[in-house]
């Protein structure tokens, strides 16, 4: 089978200049530039407007120049659609150049509602880390997924937050750079006539080009609408909707309209060539005179989907959103910064290297991560009776994020009783320790006090720690000392084991000794460093310990008075 390799489009050719006068002494041509003309003056003053008011109160940078390049978008639009009038023969560049802009558009909402959620890339994965409940997918793919597998096929919603919000971030950034390829490839093989826009022959590249991008658009369409979907409750105060109506619009027309205009005039036939409307009209002049008008339209409305006087100095605070509810916890205020000034702003959206960092983010994480996700903290279990490893020997167990009740814990209660509810490290201000289990395990405690331990008596009375040996029977009883000494202990203590020497968080510095709960203030004794062999033998905490000593009766060796 052989291929016709010549490309029939004559638009290139064809010069409008012969049709009749339908307004005064006005063609279609003339009056389509007029009225386009206007329509395309009024929306780029009133996008450059609200840019310049979002740059002159650059308080929140993070989120403002991301609203400026989406802003940008009507003046691209109605530039290149007034462009494609006047250069009717040229239009295919002034196309393609302009549905460029669309993807950047795309990844810059995305960014913003990102933003909207945590001031960085760090805190944003931790929200998602937390984020409960993952709404399924939107349709099509809740019916792909009943069709192919269900919780296990490939069309399962994801069980983490985290892996969540890393495919989204893949289906929108993979298109900046797929539409940046074929906006290259649709330019060069124009300028090499082996485009053919009036052709659908696979030896052009035509066919293929839009192929690729309807395909990559779709993809990115469907992320932007699921994210919405999951994100809409926490983040209405910022009108997504609105946010998102103004941005799809604009891509829906630009594209669709064109498609069926070409479609009832090519097939359909529904408008032809005649003396009043040439052909380069129909193609070309009708759906751009369109989008004109659409684009001043559309500049009007953005001046309520993104408006500046949330940004200026003084205005009313807003909110970082809550992950999961259920876990409560504080909002955190989402600050005004001072003004960084208008060029520094425009400066920031037009540097697009933070776009191509996170498309190289995505690769990284679709090639690599991926296969290592069900190592984040977010596959570990939350809550339920399962939640903490209460085996002998004990394991170590990554607590998830988020303040949690231990009222279902059968140990809670007894270990609310038990002295080690004393002297846990803290930070200054009292804050828990970042990590420890004890900062979930003793949130509700009851407060009391315990009596220290009497100093000895030089008929050296039996040790206050000394302790009924345990009805359970353990061969590794020597390997899991606990509890708090006293100093005259210390100098008749047997030597600690390796085991419990490799969980000691303090320094060896005799001056940092007393903030060790578990050494008194003046104690001459130190601690010997642990082998590495130890502190690999061992990857227990000090409140795992506890919690053991708590349910398998206490594994420290007794003393016994004698020397």
């Amino acid at each position: 089978m052989s291929w016709n390799t010549t490309c029939n489009s004559t638009l290139e050719e064809l010069r409008i200049g012969s049709e009749e006068k339908i307004a005064g002494d006005l063609t279609f041509h003339q009056l389509a530039l007029l009225i386009g003309g206007v329509s395309a003056a009024i929306a780029i003053l009133l996008s450059f407007y609200l840019m310049w008011r979002h740059a002159s109160n650059y308080t929140k940078p993070r989120e403002q120049k991301h609203i400026i390049r989406i802003l940008f978008m009507i003046p691209v639009y109605a530039t290149s659609a007034f462009l494609c009038i006047w250069y009717y023969w040229h239009a295919v560049y002034f196309q393609v150049m302009s549905d460029c802009y669309e993807a950047f558009a795309i990844s810059s909402f995305f960014a913003l509602m990102c933003h909207y959620m945590a001031p960085d890339l760090h805190e944003q994965k931790d929200f998602f880390r937390t984020m409960n409940p993952i709404k399924p997918w939107v349709w099509p793919v809740n019916w792909f997924a009943k069709c192919c597998g269900g919780e296990r096929g490939p069309w399962r919603i994801p069980k983490s937050g985290l892996t969540w919000f890393n495919i989204i971030w893949i289906g929108i950034y993979h298109y900046c750079f797929i539409r940046v390829t074929m906006t290259i490839t649709a330019v060069l093989t124009q300028y090499f006539d082996r485009y053919c826009e009036s052709s659908n022959s696979p030896v052009f590249a035509h066919i293929w080009v839009v192929g690729v991008e309807s395909v990559a658009v779709s993809i990115a369409m469907y992320c932007v609408i699921q994210f919405y979907v999951q994100l809409r409750e926490p983040l209405a105060e910022h009108s997504p909707f609105l946010k998102v109506l103004a941005i799809k619009l604009v891509i829906f027309l630009s594209f669709w309209q064109t498609v069926a205009i070409s479609v009832g005039t090519s097939t359909l036939h529904i408008i032809e060539a005649n003396s009043v409307m040439a052909y380069p009209d129909i193609k070309v002049g009708l759906p751009s005179l369109l989008l004109c008008v659409e684009m001043a339209l559309f500049a009007l409305l953005h001046q309520w989907a993104f408006p500046y006087q949330p940004y200026k100095p003084g205005a009313k605070p807003t909110f970082y959103p809550v992950a999961d509810a259920s876990l409560g916890g504080s909002h955190l205020e989402n600050e005004h910064e001072t003004p960084r000034g208008v060029w520094k702003a425009f400066g920031d959206a037009l540097n697009l290297w933070d776009i191509v960092k996170a498309f190289g983010r995505g690769m990284r994480w679709l090639f690599v991560g991926v296969k290592s996700r069900h190592h984040d903290a977010s596959y570990q279990p939350k809550g339920g009776h399962n939640s903490l490893d209460t085996s002998y020997p004990m394991k170590s167990y990554p607590m998830s994020a988020g303040p949690k009740s231990t009222d279902h814990l059968p140990i809670a209660t007894e270990f609310r009783r038990s002295k080690f509810g004393m002297g846990l490290p803290q930070k200054k201000d009292d804050e828990p320790v970042a990590g420890d289990e004890s900062a979930g395990l003793i949130e509700n405690a009851q407060s009391f006090s315990v009596p220290t331990s009497p100093p000895r008596s030089e008929e050296r009375a039996p040790s206050p720690y000394h302790r009924q040996p345990s009805p359970y029977h353990d061969p590794h009883r020597g390997e899991y000392y606990e509890g708090p000494t006293s100093s005259s202990y210390e100098n008749h203590a047997p030597p600690l084991s390796p085991a419990y020497q490799a969980y000691q968080p303090y320094s060896e510095d005799a001056t940092d000794r007393g903030s060790s709960p578990y050494l008194q203030q003046g104690s001459s004794q130190k601690w010997s460093e642990p082998s590495g062999s130890a502190k690999q033998a061992n990857h227990r905490t000090s409140t795992q310990l506890r919690v053991g000593n708590a349910l398998w009766g206490d594994r420290s060796p007794q003393y016994d008075g004698r020397q």
